[in-house]
């Protein structure tokens, strides 16, 4: 399946997006615009707090980032206290929620 958003990313353009889904709220509400900017260094582009959007154990999210580790990389999790896992595998950081 084609994931528009992370070629655009990959490709340096920025994104605007929105997913479904009430993990992120009230930050994000579902369905709701955002705006993604391409990560080119994770380790000096994102810090604990920010939102991102990264790929862990296989699955793409838009979330925080709960904690950072200069071997592990960010811990990725919701606004409902649930972790998704660490990943260095991040791709965009939202900039503006439309």
């Amino acid at each position: 399946m084609r994931n528009y958003k992370l070629e655009k990313l990959q490709a340096g353009e920025t994104v605007e997006t929105s997913e479904g889904g009430g993990s992120m709220s009230p930050i994000i509400k579902s369905r709701q615009k955002h705006i993604l900017a391409p990560v080119k260094d994770w380790d000096k582009e994102i810090s604990v707090g920010d939102i991102v959007y990264c790929k862990v154990k296989g699955n793409f999210y838009t979330h925080f980032v709960k904690a950072k580790h200069i071997d592990r990389g960010c811990l990725i999790g919701n606004n409902k206290g649930r972790l998704n896992g660490w990943t260095t595998q991040i791709y965009g950081k939202v900039t503006q929620i439309l």
